[in-house]
């Protein structure tokens, strides 16, 4: 298994959409550490939270699993050993490398589908890691209610996601300070300029209130922010 570095974008020119594949697959390690601020320790967290939360006899979920990096921190937190992990992706690719990734925990089931269309049920622990905001905003809600109601009593859901700024002069900010991040990172401004276009319609960011509001309103008895570093924030959310 090769993964190389991500210069997918270091090219002019008119860029399509962002799509999860093959090409992103190979790279999303590299990718997804220098554009995501963070995202080692929302992983890691990730295992505490499943540590803190996971039930005997349940069911975690990693919905929109990439290459499993959210499974597997959930396969280092479990204690019970009764317990099922169902990764779910609808990119070929990305399961496909997942599978490798995760080639040594044995209690991880991949389901190549829609997220939205799968059934939750008995779950003590349910993720979305930067997965909500690829989906069509009037989809969202619906999700998170299917999410909510296959919960058992105490169990959470972990949602991280890019959130856009309450004011247009706050969004600005936080874009700034996320573009200097991956120009330290080793981007060029071509390369940021061009992932943004590719991306610009496929991922759709919400403000942290919008978040947190439709959290409530899918029945979620509390949320709350547990991270944020500049536009990039993760949610633990009770039931």
């Amino acid at each position: 298994m090769t993964e190389s570095r991500d210069r997918l974008f270091d090219r002019p020119g008119p860029v399509g959409d962002f799509v999860f594949d093959a090409a992103v697959a190979r790279v999303f390690p590299d990718m997804i550490s220098r554009s995501v601020p963070g995202y080692a320790a929302i992983i890691n967290m990730i295992e505490l939270l499943t540590r803190m939360h996971a039930r005997p006899g349940t069911r975690l979920y990693d919905l929109g699993c990439s290459l499993g990096a959210a499974s597997l921190a959930m396969a280092r937190g479990l204690t019970h050993a009764d317990c099922r992990i169902v990764a779910v992706d609808n990119a070929p690719a990305m399961l496909a490398r997942a599978r490798e990734h995760t080639a040594g925990a044995g209690n991880i089931d991949f389901v190549l589908a829609d997220i939205r269309d799968v059934a939750i049920a008995g779950a003590s622990v349910v993720v979305l890691n930067f997965t909500l905001q690829f989906l069509p905003r009037e989809a969202r809600a619906g999700l998170l209610r299917t999410v909510r109601a296959g919960l058992v009593p105490g169990g959470i859901l972990i949602l991280s996601e890019k959130i856009a700024g309450r004011t247009p002069e706050e969004d600005a900010a936080l874009v700034a300070m996320h573009h200097a991040f991956k120009r330290q990172q080793g981007y060029s401004a071509l390369e940021i300029s061009q992932k943004r276009a590719a991306l610009e319609r496929v991922l759709l960011p919400e403000t942290l209130d919008t978040h947190l509001r439709r959290l409530g309103e899918a029945g979620f008895a509390q949320a709350h922010p547990w991270f944020q570093c500049f536009n990039f924030v993760s949610i633990v959310a009770g039931a």
